[in-house]
């Protein structure tokens, strides 16, 4: 029994992730940062791994694929890595993390933009100015992933504080 809610606290994670790259918002403002961060911090290493690239990959299903995919799905991967080496429950520690992650995804996937692309220059110059271009962007990656990363941490602590058994007997279900 234990097995089945684990496999289904899994599979809901990675449903509401699907679900919020899905849905309309504004560019780079997705819930996947923060989900990793997350899932780095409470699963196993191989399942950490596993969540937010499983959930990247049934929404890329629908969004579509592109060149700088391995560049994205490398981050997430180390974004969750970082999530394990969150050893307290202080926001700070969340606070840093979170910006640590924003950073780094902003620098991988920026310079995969410019690794795999005609856009730039096969240059330091060229590389520069990918990184400005894409500096409008990172706004919102911080944004979403203090947002995401604050709203899994401290909702899954809100969550498993409540006893359902116990509020589904007053209710009558």
């Amino acid at each position: 029994m234990k097995k089945i809610q684990t496999l289904i606290s899994y599979t809901v994670i990675i449903l509401l992730a699907v679900f919020a790259r899905l849905t309309p918002h504004a560019p780079n403002f997705a819930p996947i940062g923060g989900l990793a961060l997350f899932s780095g911090s409470h699963f196993k290493k191989k399942i950490a791994l596993l969540i937010p690239i499983t959930a990247m990959f049934l929404s890329d299903i629908f969004l579509g694929f592109h060149k700088t995919i391995p560049f994205v799905y490398l981050s997430f991967i180390i974004i969750a890595l970082i999530g394990g080496l969150i050893k307290t429950n202080k926001w700070q520690s969340l606070l840093k993390a979170s910006l640590v992650s924003s950073i780094l995804f902003f620098l991988i996937t920026n310079f995969g933009v410019w690794a795999t692309g005609t856009m730039y220059q096969k240059n330091l110059s060229g590389l520069m100015q990918s990184y400005v271009m894409g500096l409008p962007f990172f706004r919102n990656t911080l944004l979403s992933d203090l947002f995401y990363s604050f709203s899994f941490f401290y909702g899954y602590r809100f969550l498993s504080n409540i006893n359902f058994k116990r509020l589904l007997a007053r209710l009558n279900i």
